[in-house]
């Protein structure tokens, strides 16, 4: 039962910190966090998840046009007794002003013009290490580390031609039926040679998750990130999550997220899925 619910709680974890960028790439999220609440049969154990996603979002973030995304990741995580290592290789479109970028938000002014790109974005690589379990009772930890690789085109707007990167801390807690689950991470931006002004910053998050029926599973995150540049400011989200699994090695994502400040989408919406194997 307690493997169960761990499980079940780490469908979400990665959630809030990869919707943490123009409410980004949420889907690398889900299965993320899943595994590393999974308590392997053998401590040699090795499992491989394979997932694919989609995330759109449009709004105005405070300017007069709207600038509209496509996210769509691909994802292979191989995963031990108490680590992981995965790897997410995304196709972006991004169709606005110019000003906005995936993962990281709003980095600069509305030049009147209006751009349409699409390519190859940035590769993530991470890996993940779960700390030794104190008690059943008290929480569980994660602390990882994942590198931006520049993989995207800088000069057309899908990233910033630079390496990144972010180191995380997780907690999970098991409450009966329920599971508690909060993020502090760091995220690391070198200048960019077209955007020169970004900006470190913190990302907090915190959510639970909860059983509504067999094989489902809903709950909230409430996500806080720091301003990216000069031109963003502290950035505040909520986002409802429902996932179903029809049994234990396919899981299907869904979410939105609601925005509370100029420098979040209007409207975003993600899905994915995986299976494990």
């Amino acid at each position: 039962m307690l493997s169960h619910a761990k499980s079940q709680c780490a469908v979400l974890m990665v959630l809030a910190v990869a919707v943490a960028g123009t409410s980004d790439a949420v889907a690398q999220a889900a299965d993320e966090a899943a595994a590393s609440l999974i308590e392997s049969d053998s401590p040699a154990s090795i499992g491989h998840t394979t997932a694919i996603a989609l995330y759109y979002s449009r709004g105005k973030y405070g300017e007069d046009s709207s600038t509209r995304i496509r996210y769509m990741p691909v994802s292979h995580e191989i995963d031990g007794s108490n680590w992981r290592l995965k790897a997410t290789a995304p196709m972006v479109e991004i169709s606005g002003p110019g000003n906005i970028l995936v993962n990281v938000g709003r980095v600069g002014d509305d030049s009147g013009g209006r751009v349409s790109e699409r390519g190859v974005g940035d590769v993530l690589v991470s890996y993940t290490y779960e700390l030794p379990a104190v008690s059943e009772s008290l929480p569980f930890f994660d602390i990882g580390f994942e590198l931006k690789l520049p993989t995207a085109d800088e000069k057309r707007g899908l990233g910033t031609g630079k390496l990144d990167g972010t180191l995380q801390l997780d907690a999970y807690q098991v409450a009966g039926p329920m599971t508690l689950f909060a993020t502090l991470a760091w995220k690391y931006r070198q200048a960019s040679p077209v955007f020169q002004d970004l900006r470190n910053s913190w990302v907090v998050s915190v959510g639970l998750s909860y059983p509504l029926a067999e094989n489902w599973q809903g709950g909230l995150i409430y996500d806080f990130r720091g301003a990216v540049s000069e031109f963003t400011g502290d950035t505040h989200e909520l986002i409802p999550h429902l996932s179903w699994s029809p049994d234990p090695r396919w899981s299907v994502m869904m979410y939105l997220v609601e925005g509370f400040t100029n420098d979040s989408a209007d409207l975003a919406i993600g899905t994915q899925l995986s299976v494990r194997w």
